[in-house]
């Protein structure tokens, strides 16, 4: 009978605990496209995502939430990943637009990554070209609804799956490797290539 107070109790401070992070969600903005032009409005005064308890923070150790934006290049998506652990968790990604998605159009281009989703794991995606204040919020919403039951945290499939994530990086990355010189990051590369498959 104790055992099943406490798991009451335990389940009440986790529900309280989600209720009130929900009302407070730090958001870092990583834009590498038009993406940048578009985020903006929706924190101006006629949309006030701030009355949500939506912050925009400078810094990934104090963010919540990582809003992707714009196409993601090979060159970006090293920040990306470095900024995503960095973040503390539970931490949660929303990938905002095409071509963050699916590429947008720019999803033949050699040097884009089609789907961000390979890569780090997304909570949550806002299609469209680009995706207006409205969808923003209603994707925060969203969010704001997967915290409060549990749902979110596909952060942990990040932990869970390392390998599988990891892998995708490394058949990526590669290709960043510096061409001249022999560098530590090109030696580490050239071991791994036999390792799995391009």
């Amino acid at each position: 009978m104790e055992d099943l107070k406490a798991n009451d109790k335990r389940s009440y401070i986790d529900n309280l605990i989600d209720f009130f992070r929900k009302r407070s969600i730090w958001m870092l903005h990583y834009c590498t496209g038009c993406g940048a032009v578009e985020l903006p409005p929706s924190m101006t005064s006629r949309w006030d995502i701030e009355r949500f308890g939506i912050v925009p923070m400078a810094t990934p150790r104090q963010a919540d939430v990582l809003l992707v934006t714009g196409y993601v290049s090979l060159k970006t998506l090293k920040r990306i990943i470095k900024i995503y652990e960095q973040m503390p968790e539970p931490k949660w990604v929303l990938a905002f637009g095409s071509c963050t998605v699916n590429g947008g159009i720019y999803w033949d281009s050699y040097n884009t990554i089609t789907n961000l989703a390979e890569y780090i794991p997304v909570d949550i995606t806002v299609s469209g070209c680009m995706p207006r204040p409205e969808a923003v919020i209603d994707a925060l919403q969203t969010l704001m609804e997967m915290i409060q039951s549990g749902e979110g945290g596909a952060y942990k499939k990040y932990k869970e799956n390392y390998e599988y994530y990891k892998k995708n990086q490394d058949r990526v990355l590669r290709k960043t490797a510096p061409i001249l010189g022999s560098s530590e990051t090109e030696s580490i590369y050239q071991e791994k290539e036999g390792n799995y498959e391009t």
